[in-house]
């Protein structure tokens, strides 16, 4: 079979559902195995549901990354509060009011690659009150703040950080591996489907010419009645080998239309509508080229290209994130913070005749929030404050239950990849051992064709002359068409075990050159 780039076949696979492809306007449809493959690889829904799991697994790696994105914030709120006074000395009116302003003019957060976190607040504030004895009033504050918290011991390092990520890309790499395990058997599917078609159709032929020569026998027979040559008797056996071989040729079509019905679902064909196909036929016919595998060597392929073993191996790494995770949290919690805020006030200043609370406002100084943020920007009120904070959870020292999972689920998964290559290594030999069983097969079965043709024309040529019986010649027929079907049957066999033996090893893929790549979505 010809060997092109999927990019290539995904085009050409284009042009399937035109005419030019062999669908004719009777509903017929004629398809070689690479058109299958190609088709299958773009239609089959288990394909198509399976090419999202990457770009799912995609985002949740875009997601995990998210968290080095700094988060924003920015606030305003109001409030107004009135309250009944008592006392001269609280406001001049009847009641105190205050109205406050907060605003957040920025709130970040950044959460940085060693687990620790930084902060930057900048705040503001605006009062104003009819209370007597304000020395400022409307008064503006604004406040910038820093602030730092950094694990030194749980939770310490880009490893602890990072893990969330790692193991994002992890899933991502098992969603390709299973897309990847989703066309491997999707290929196999349609090869083995394609064959087995291949194979009822061929079988069917074989079925219709075996009845033909009865027909013809009768037909002699019959003639050989007439004229008086032949007992009567002898045309019922005929007779019933036809009818024999008419029920055959019955149960051989029904084999074809659901052997038909297999590949059709596989390829996703509409099964009504204007592109509905009724009938599907194969291009290619059922061939024998001999080749040779290493035990060795298939192994090794195997090992390298399948994809249970890369899903295993991936959850080790996992499982050996998940242990030193565990290993990390069960270290004391030293935790380093530190913090540095620069405030600054102003606003309109009040001047009285004599105390502020019995006397009479006399004048007043403008200010405002700009002179608070003068204050705040140019650091003239430095605050820092730096600390450590240590605690040690006591289940961290009685019981490690989550270390021990995590250390039994380490050795699980190990165990897991090993059993899995010996089950690899008994599936190659036994794939080995049926390619090389199939082409003895295929030598055997074409001599034993050969020579039931050989003996039918003898036999025929016998009862030509007198010296043989209807029974023999009919005998003869049924061996030749068991010997064609059976040497029809072990070539596929012979296609469909090294089609099994390439699925075994990984490498159906890779010997048509298909990546994941070309079967993006927006390729589709």
């Amino acid at each position: 079979m010809r060997k092109k780039t999927l990019g290539i076949l995904l085009v050409g696979a284009l042009a399937l559902t035109a005419p030019s492809s062999g669908q004719e306007n009777n509903g017929t449809l004629q398809l070689s195995l690479e058109e299958c493959i190609v088709k299958a690889l773009r239609d089959n829904l288990g394909v198509a549901i399976q090419v999202l799991g990457p770009e799912i697994s995609g985002e949740g790696v875009s997601r995990a990354q998210e968290k080095y994105i700094p988060s924003l914030s920015l606030s305003v709120s109001s409030r107004n509060t009135e309250n009944a006074t008592f006392s001269y000395l609280d406001a001049a009116q009847g009641s105190t009011v205050e109205k406050t302003q907060n605003f957040t003019f920025l709130s970040a957060s950044q959460a940085l690659p060693t687990g620790g976190t930084f902060g930057l607040d900048f705040t503001g504030y605006k009062t104003a009150t009819n209370r007597t004895g304000q020395t400022i009033n409307p008064r503006y504050g604004t406040t910038l703040r820093f602030n730092f918290s950094q694990p030194l011991l749980r939770n310490f390092g880009a490893k602890m950080s990072r893990r969330e990520i790692v193991v994002a890309v992890n899933n991502l790499g098992i969603s390709e591996e299973q897309l990847r395990r989703t066309l491997t058997e999707t290929v196999y599917n349609v090869e083995s489907a394609y064959w087995n078609l291949v194979y009822s159709i061929e079988n069917l032929e074989v079925r219709r010419q075996s009845l033909r020569l009865a027909q013809d026998l009768l037909e002699k027979n019959q003639r050989s009645v007439e004229v008086g040559t032949m007992a009567p008797m002898d045309v019922l056996s005929a007779r019933a080998e036809v009818a024999t071989r008419e029920a055959d040729i019955i149960q051989a079509e029904t084999e074809v239309e659901a052997r038909a019905d297999q590949l059709k679902a596989l390829l996703n064909l509409p099964a009504d509508g204007d592109q509905a196909v009724g009938i599907l036929l194969p291009k290619d016919k059922p061939t024998f080229e001999e080749k040779s595998f290493d035990l060795d060597e298939a192994l090794a392929l195997a090992v390298q290209n399948r994809t249970d073993l890369a899903i295993s191996r991936i959850g080790i790494k996992n499982q050996e994130l998940n242990l030193s995770y565990a290993r990390n949290q069960a270290l004391p919690d030293l935790t380093l913070s530190a913090a540095f805020s620069s405030p600054g006030i102003d606003g309109t200043q009040l001047i009285y005749d004599g105390n502020p609370i019995l006397g009479n406002i006399i004048d007043t100084i403008p200010g405002g929030i700009s002179g608070a943020i003068k204050q705040t920007t140019q650091f003239k009120y430095p605050n820092w404050n730096v600390g450590l904070t240590f605690s040690l959870p006591l289940a961290n020292v009685f019981s490690n239950a989550s270390l021990a999972q995590a250390k039994l689920n380490m050795r699980q998964a190990m165990l897991e990849l090993e059993s899995q290559k010996q089950q690899v290594y008994l599936e190659i030999k036994s794939a080995v051992r049926a390619v090389d069983a199939n082409h003895k097969r295929i030598l055997a079965y074409t001599t034993a064709r050969e020579l039931a043709e050989q003996k039918l024309a003898a036999e025929e040529e016998k009862r030509r002359v007198g010296l043989s019986t209807n029974y023999l010649v009919l005998q003869m027929q049924r061996d030749l068409a068991s010997a064609r079907i059976s040497e029809l049957n072990v070539i596929i066999a012979y296609n469909v075990s090294l089609a099994s033996l390439e699925r075994s090893m990984g490498t159906n893929l890779k010997s048509r050159n298909v990546t994941l790549s070309d079967l993006s979505s927006g390729a589709r």
